[in-house]
């Protein structure tokens, strides 16, 4: 018979759906483990980076059900978002036709991958039994102050037409269409995301099971910053800038000062005119100041690529040393970062040296290196090409604080500030409230309501979905469509029942995605989110899949959200996700598949051509799952073979082994059984090991080949007929092997496992334990060494660490002695069991 794997992968899928296999039923006393992939955006198409991303699931969700755990392993749809909004103005279609009809294809090619989802858990988040517990959640937010609306300087797309987070902003260019990003001032729904700063921050320390370089990102996200707050005089006015900043030491090489177009002072300048040192009329000023409050600067905490500024006509008096700094308003100040105003030290700040040398203002060095050579810059600060960051020592131009270290500078000067009461420790971060506000249509509808006389007003729970209307118009302009349906803003106050308006904004689709694993355990409940009960005995996530481009955007929100709604007594727990695994690209040509690039592999094809199984097989075995891997067609033809081989190897010997037990007595084991069935319960441990701890399922996969070769050369050696009342071994072989590559390649070891008389399915068996008594060897071989050469091996008794006995085992070689003949042997190093490795002089 030969190996076909569409067959036999069609056969087994229709007997699981039919059996309902992979429906999740929990079993009383069983320990639970919750393995998570990260739901995917309804494109309509799988590509390859899906077929790794779940099938590094399915092999953990399977290798757990087959320890005994009640696994949970559900599978649903991201279906709010722009691209379906996008795709009804392009094709004349409703978003939810759009992606109605991709769920079916998407899910109908999950299926045909033969993943171990529970379907009957699916969810979507269009779905209005969804997305009502978005609003439900909102309000609850909302009643706890930890969702409110304030106007706000915002990342605005011109060309989606929708505010953006900060972490949809990359380098001032939206991260969907790519169009430059705007300033704009509206009034937003945000979440307090920095109620929970210092917890979500300290929080990444007890997160073990995260990649380090998650738990960075998110560090530098939050960006906890200690530094020193400093008041400084506006001269001949009475007011007071306050800046704050992390190089106190730096203090005396400031040269001016700059304040955010937002700042108070700024705004209070802009309707009263610049101060008595400006060439500016006032309609000049205020029209400067207003088109830098334009530009965009929310990116990089105000990275301005092109520095821009207008000077106030005021001057700032240093405490320090009574020097005055003149005032400017710049692009590259935020408001919502410290305090809106920065003392400008070109001499040691790259966004204030071009700045400086833009408008000619002075660039003075107070900081030396201290040590060696000075730079020229030093002394001739016109020299300076480029700021200086670096930590040395105070320069004479400090006064008292001269020769002294920037550390030993930076406490002096706090102390000296605190005296003078002009200055005092503080600290500050980069990350901000959240701000969840869509100019969208196909989004969850803000459940709020505003009366002329009741002011904002929450929908009432029982009022809830507040659903989308079917009718919106999509133009791609002019700002929500919701607000252009009639029928849906106009509505009664729920308070008074007078006339009153919908909030037409609807939630950034990331509110969909920072609960969905907690609806997964209740999907159908009308009643309320998700039972608590379940939530209490599945919480939290045991593994989470998904890639690392959502470290400060996902991730994020999705522990905000946990924080949350634990303090809200809907949770027990604060952490959503107990281990995390960041799966690597799949690369062609070096570089990410992609449409646009036209280096996309249809994962349809390569399973029309080699069979779910290798496709599957390919994607696990390429790389570990944390690193990219180039897509080599061999290497899938590779896999292809070694199915292939595995099939003909049990198909060629079931028929020997109908009547024969996979148990015996291994005492009086010989060769080739003794060595099959060490090397079967070596590859046990290794395979187990790789998969239940280092989630290394190329090591796994290629000590089962490894294991293959072994199993052929024993056959070849002794035949399955032939092996008389050594069969069992093979029988015992075969099981193993079979059972163990059932995570990785489930249709063929359900057919084999079917092939070896066994009724029932293969993921419901338990996984194979290894014995260490048949591990232990009575002689092991060891490389030998000449001068970094392999010139030898030697056979050894197994314990033997003597180092001279070794070596002089070594010389015996007669190769080695071949190499080493004539020479005197300097250095010999041994490390037991495994290599002699012998240096001549």
């Amino acid at each position: 018979m030969k190996y076909d794997p569409g067959k036999i992968e069609s056969k087994w899928q229709e007997n699981w759906a039919a059996d309902d296999v992979y429906r999740m039923t929990a079993s009383d006393g069983n320990e639970k483990y919750y393995c998570l992939e990260m739901f995917p955006y309804p494109s309509g198409k799988l590509h390859m980076g899906h077929v790794r991303n779940y099938s590094i699931g399915d092999v953990i969700a399977r290798y757990r059900r087959m320890h005994g755990f009640n696994v949970m392993h559900p599978m649903g749809f991201d279906s709010f978002g722009m691209p379906a909004e996008n795709a009804a103005i392009e094709r004349n279609t409703h978003p939810a036709i759009w992606t109605r009809q991709n769920i079916e294809v998407m899910r109908s090619q999950l299926q045909d991958m033969g993943f171990a989802y529970d379907w009957e858990r699916e969810i979507a988040s269009h779905r209005p039994g969804y997305y009502r517990w978005n609003q439900w959640l909102f309000l609850r937010l909302l009643e706890r102050d930890l969702a409110y609306r304030k106007d706000a300087l915002l990342n605005w797309c011109p060309s989606c037409e929708t505010v953006l987070a900060n972490e949809q902003v990359e380098e001032n260019l939206c991260w969907r269409c790519g169009a430059v990003v705007e300033d704009r001032r509206m009034s937003q729904w945000f979440f307090r995301v920095t109620a929970y700063t210092d917890e979500l921050l300290d929080g990444l320390d007890e997160l073990d099971g995260w990649p380090e370089r998650v738990r960075t990102m998110q560090r530098n996200w939050i960006g906890k910053s200690s530094g020193t707050r400093v008041t400084f005089d506006v001269e001949d006015s009475g007011e007071e800038l306050v800046i704050f900043t992390t190089r106190i030491d730096t203090i005396f090489g400031a040269s001016f000062m700059v304040l955010a177009p937002e700042h108070p002072l700024a705004e209070r300048w802009r309707e009263n005119g610049p101060g008595p040192d400006s060439e500016q009329v006032p309609e000049e000023f205020a029209s400067a100041i207003d088109k830098l409050e334009k530009m965009p600067r929310r990116q990089n905490l105000g990275e301005a690529s092109d520095k821009a500024g207008v000077f106030t006509g005021y001057y700032a008096i240093n405490p320090f040393n009574r020097e005055r700094l003149p005032i400017w308003i710049t692009n590259f100040v935020l408001m919502d970062y410290g305090t809106g105003a920065i003392m400008g030290v070109p001499a040691h700040d790259e966004r204030d040296f071009e700045f400086a040398q833009k408008y000619g203002l002075p660039i003075r060095p107070v900081i030396g290196p201290g040590e060696g050579d000075s730079p020229a810059w030093v002394d001739q600060p016109d020299q300076m090409e480029e700021a200086s960051s670096l930590y040395g020592v105070l320069l004479p131009i400090c006064g008292d604080y001269a020769g002294m270290t920037s550390e030993a500078a930076q406490q002096k000067m706090l102390e000296d500030a605190n005296a003078g009461d002009f200055g005092e420790t503080a600290v500050e971060y980069k990350i901000k409230d959240w701000g969840v506000s869509r100019q969208r249509y196909w989004g969850t509808p803000i459940p709020v309501i505003y009366c002329p006389d009741c002011g904002t007003v929450s929908v009432p729970d029982e009022d809830l979905p507040v659903t989308l209307p079917e009718e919106a118009e999509f133009t791609g302009a002019g700002g929500s469509p919701l607000g252009r349906v009639e029928s849906f803003v106009n509505v009664d106050c729920p308070t008074c029942g007078g006339p009153a308006k919908r909030e037409t904004d609807t939630m950034d689709t990331f509110v969909c995605s920072s609960w969905y694993y907690l609806r997964y355990l209740s999907p159908h409940d009308s009643r309320q989110p998700y039972d608590r009960g379940d939530a209490d005995y599945w919480g939290p996530v045991d593994i989470y899949i998904g890639g690392i481009t959502h470290a400060v955007l996902h991730l994020l929100y999705f522990r905000f959200f946990c924080k949350a709604m634990a303090d809200l007594d809907l949770l027990s727990i604060r952490e959503p996700v107990t281990r995390l695994l960041t799966q690597g690209m799949v690369l062609m040509g070096g570089t990410a598949m992609s449409k646009s690039k036209g280096n996309v592999v249809d994962p349809g094809e390569m399973v029309s051509r080699y069979g779910v199984d290798a496709t599957r097989i390919f994607v696990l075995f390429a790389a570990p799952p944390e690193r990219d891997f180039e897509w080599d067609e061999g290497g899938i033809e590779g896999c292809s073979r070694f199915l292939n081989r595995t099939f003909s190897l049990i198909e060629g010997s079931h028929e020997a082994l109908e009547r024969i037990s996979g148990a015996g007595e291994g005492t009086h084991l010989v060769e080739p059984f003794l060595e099959l069935r060490r090397k079967a319960h070596e590859t046990t441990r290794r395979v187990t090991q790789e998969v239940d701890q280092r989630l290394h399922f190329n090591t796994a996969i290629a000590a089962l080949m490894e294991l293959l070769n072994e199993c052929y050369a024993a056959t070849a050696a002794v035949p399955v007929a032939e092996a008389g009342m050594a069969a069992w071994v093979y029988r015992d072989v075969f099981e193993r092997m079979v059972v163990m590559l059932a995570p990785f390649a489930p249709h063929l070891s359900q057919e084999l496992w079917e092939m070896l008389g066994h009724e029932g399915y293969v993921v419901d068996q338990a996984w194979p334990t290894y014995d260490i008594a048949v591990l232990a060897r009575e002689s092991v071989s060891m490389a030998v060494q000449v001068d970094g050469k392999v010139r030898g091996s030697i056979e050894v008794p197994a314990g033997l660490e003597d180092k001279d006995a070794l070596v002089a085992e070594a010389l015996k070689n007669s190769n080695v002695a071949r190499h080493v003949k004539g020479r005197l042997i300097a250095r010999s190093f041994v490390v037991p069991g495994k290599i002699v490795s012998l240096n001549t002089g």
